[in-house]
Order: C-alpha cells, then sequence, then structure tokens
C-alpha cells in the first residue's frame, strides 16, 4: 500500500512539474493508470480581479515609514501625479565625545548626500531647515506624519538653492570616481555654540553625554524643499558640520604655539528617528480602468487582488489542489523618448489585505503560505509568485475545509538580502521609499492563475 501511494505522488509531482514549465497546455482533464490505482487530474483557471486602491484609504495614519534613508524632493508625472517628501531627523552624538580644549565654533552647516535620484538633475531646488522644537514621537513612524507640529515653520533656520545633478559643482570635481552628490545648508554659529556649551558643562561635572541626553538639548532638524518640482532623492546620509578652531599650546614641531581647526560631525543613523512625511497627489491613477491597475511609491496606490476562489468551490472544496501558479505582468515603457520616467519596482510583495499593516511593523517577512514576493523578469514584464496552493489550502483549512474568496495587496518593497554559504536569505522587508510606478495589465489572459487539481 506504501508503494502504491508513493507512485501516485510520483506521477502527480511528475505533471506538476511538467505543468510548471510549459504553459501551452489547456483546460482538461485525464487520468493515469493502472486502473486500479487511478490518478485523475484536471487542470483549470480562475480569473483573478484586480483594481487601484489608495494608500490612504488602507492606511489613515499612513504607511509605515521608519527609515535610514528618506526621500527629498518633489516629483511630477502627468499619469502617476505628484510626489512630495520630507523628513525629520535626530543626530546621534557619540558617547562622552567633547571639543578639543578652548575650541571656538566658526561655522555649523548641514549635508544631505545622495548619488540616486528621479526627476531633472538641472533643475533648481530650494532646501530649507528648520530646528525640531518638540520631543519627536518614538512609537509609530506613519508617512502622514506632520513635521510642522514639531518646528516654528514661519522661521527656517537655513536655505541653500543646489540641483540634483550638482551643474553647480566644478564639472572637474564631480568626474571624480568618489564624488557623492549632496547639498549644504548654513546654519546658525549659535547651533554649534550650543551644543560646544552643553559638551563642556558635561565635561565640568564629570558626566558622559551621549545621545539619549543630547536629543532632549538638540531635538533634530526638519528638511523640506521650498521650490522646485524637478526631482526627488533618496538620501544616504544627513550630516551636522560644526567647525571650530582652537589654540595649540606648544603644538608645533619647534613648540611654538599653533591655531589648529577641526570639525564634530554628527549623523542620523538607525539608533535615532527619521520619519519621512510623504503626500501624494493620484487621482488619474484612481479613476475606473478597465485595462490597467496601478502601483506608486512612495506611499501612493497599490494594486488590490481578489482571488474569487468560491467560483471554483466545488473542485477546490472535493479535490486536492496541488498547483496554483499565479504572476501578473507589467506594461513595458511606452514612451521610450520620455526624458524622465519613474521605473516599475524591482520587487512586489503579495500579501494578505487584512495583514498588510502588521507584516510592516512586526518586520515579518513573506513565509509563502501568507504572503509571497517576486523580481521583475526584464525580459518579460512579470512577477512570477510561482505557486501559491499553500495559500489556499491554508485559508480553506481555517475556513473549516471550504474555500472563500480572498483578497490581497500587491505591494512595492525593497529587501535586505544576505548570502551565507554562497545561499542568498532575505532578512528584511521595507516598504519601497524612492519613487516607482508600475502598470499592471488587468486582461484575462494575463491576470489569472492555472490550476491542477487531483482526485486520488
Amino acid at each position: 500500500m506504501k508503494y502504491k501511494k508513493l507512485i501516485k505522488a510520483t506521477l502527480l509531482t511528475l505533471i506538476v512539474l511538467i505543468y510548471s514549465c510549459d504553459d501551452s497546455l489547456k483546460n482538461l482533464g485525464f487520468s493515469i493508470q493502472p486502473d486500479t490505482d487511478r490518478i485523475t487530474v484536471g487542470v483549470d483557471s480562475l480569473f483573478i480581479k484586480a483594481r487601484t486602491v489608495s494608500v490612504d484609504s488602507l492606511l489613515p495614519e499612513g504607511m509605515f515609514a521608519k527609515t535610514k534613508n528618506p526621500v527629498l524632493g518633489v516629483y511630477k508625472d502627468s499619469i502617476f501625479g505628484t510626489i512630495k517628501s520630507d523628513y525629520v531627523g535626530q543626530f546621534y552624538y557619540p558617547e562622552g565625545k567633547n571639543f578639543p580644549e578652548g575650541a571656538i565654533i566658526d561655522s555649523v552647516k548641514v549635508a544631505v548626500f545622495y548619488n540616486s535620484w528621479k526627476g531633472d538633475s538641472i533643475a533648481p531646488i530650494e532646501l530649507s531647515v528648520y530646528e525640531v522644537n518638540k520631543n519627536l514621537p518614538t512609537g509609530s513612524h506613519y508617512t502622514k506624519f506632520d513635521p510642522t507640529e514639531y518646528v516654528d515653520i514661519s522661521s527656517p533656520i537655513g536655505s541653500a538653492v543646489f540641483t540634483a545633478g550638482n551643474v553647480e559643482v566644478p564639472l572637474s570635481e564631480r568626474l571624480q570616481p568618489d564624488y557623492y552628490h549632496r547639498a549644504f545648508v548654513d546654519l546658525p554659529k549659535s547651533i554649534g555654540e550650543r551644543i560646544h556649551q552643553l559638551s563642556e558643562d558635561f565635561l565640568e561635572q564629570e558626566k558622559v553625554l551621549d545621545t539619549d541626553i543630547f536629543k532632549e538639548y538638540f531635538k533634530g532638524l526638519y528638511l523640506t524643499t521650498s521650490f522646485g518640482a524637478g526631482s526627488i532623492s533618496k538620501l544616504d546620509h544627513t550630516y551636522l558640520y560644526l567647525h571650530f578652531h582652537y589654540l595649540d599650546k606648544k603644538g608645533s614641531s619647534t613648540k611654538q604655539d599653533t591655531i589648529r581647526s577641526g570639525n564634530m560631525i554628527l549623523n542620523t543613523t538607525p539608533e535615532v528617528i527619521q520619519i519621512n512625511q510623504i503626500k501624494n497627489k493620484n487621482d488619474k491613477l484612481l479613476e475606473a480602468n478597465d485595462d490597467y491597475a496601478f502601483i506608486k511609491s512612495p506611499a501612493g496606490v497599490f494594486t488590490e487582488i481578489t482571488f474569487p476562489l468560491s467560483e471554483k468551490a466545488s473542485k477546490l472544496n472535493n479535490q486536492a489542489l496541488n498547483l496554483a501558479k499565479f504572476s501578473v505582468t507589467a506594461l513595458p515603457e511606452r514612451d521610450s523618448n520620455k526624458k524622465y520616467k519613474l521605473d516599475p519596482s524591482t520587487y512586489l510583495l503579495l500579501v494578505n489585505k487584512d495583514d498588510m499593516k502588521e507584516f510592516f511593523e512586526k518586520r515579518k517577512i513573506p513565509d509563502n503560505v501568507t504572503s509571497f514576493y517576486a523580481q521583475l523578469d526584464p525580459t518579460t514584464y512579470t512577477y512570477n509568485f510561482g505557486n501559491l496552493s499553500a495559500m489556499i489550502n491554508h485559508y480553506k483549512e481555517k475556513n473549516e475545509g471550504q474555500v472563500k474568496d480572498l483578497v490581497f495587496l500587491l505591494v512595492p518593497v525593497e529587501l535586505a538580502i544576505t548570502n551565507v554559504q554562497n545561499q542568498a536569505s532575505i532578512t528584511a522587508v521595507y516598504n519601497q521609499m524612492t519613487p516607482t510606478a508600475t502598470t499592471i495589465f488587468k486582461s484575462s489572459d494575463k491576470m489569472k492563475m492555472d490550476l491542477i487539481f487531483s482526485k486520488l
């Protein structure tokens, strides 16, 4: 008996493998001999429903947006609307760090560094900076966060004009292999003097100044764009530079007193808070559309996927489901001459609509039962999620052996991947914070799930 079951399982596995590699099979049913141990196999298709939904409608607080790489700027697209993003950030203070004795503050600057942006590289942008005057929230961080509640929005402490491509910087400097695109803003010298005094006070009291104490005295900065809607950048670093000079007594090689210069550099890190505020205009994407559904990041729109399993209830409830093959097809860029465009997301997450919020807040990774991910195939423009039979069987079991319609979301994501002994492994999944735009076909020939059943 065990031998017969093994033969059946082997034959069924072979059928599933053949079908997985052969999209030419049509809806049909067939049997495999011998007669005494007949395996009846059925093949069918389920046509999937899709529609565009706004992140605002799903998440009134906005998308979970605690990040180490904030996004800054404004981007406008004729189809995908407008994205505006700015952020607040605290600064990490290395424990016990002090200024040289007798240091005098000369200047203070904040700088952002980036090498990734979307849009017009030569469009002028004004970057304005405000000092945070209230403690930032320590709990949840969402894109509906309003930084103006934490600053005096009428009083920027500094501003500067730059371009994403840094055309204001000499070309010879930009051509250097280690060049980093950046923008600097001069801030009041008084900020540096306050930080210097704080350091001196703690040193005099023989206390240790660290980040937790520091952020009570200097609560952070809010960075936003005051004008310019040509580009949006993903920032790698935000630095606060405190430039100073001091007298180095008998510090020269000839034992003469020497005036030296230096700087203290504080930066934003994962240990301190950074929160993006993101605003979207998605009017065209949310209009009725029989042909396409859309996905836009950050915090724009998702595609809602409905698996109408009840339409196949007679089969799904009475037969074993062995294969549920599902992929979605994206629209290739139609206007190759368009100078500025958003690319489709590299990765999409397929996650149960009811679980989506918790998925990101609890830092989950796809389990191939209630959540899946797929990478864009640049040749076929498809996202292949593979075999979802485990998902259907899981929810069928939860529903006392009866299938019901399932509603999932396609969410653009970024993945953290590590390699251990040449084996790639996903260690984290984040909401996509860089601007992307993906158009998904809704036609029945592309938005379907291929099924294989067996009745043993």
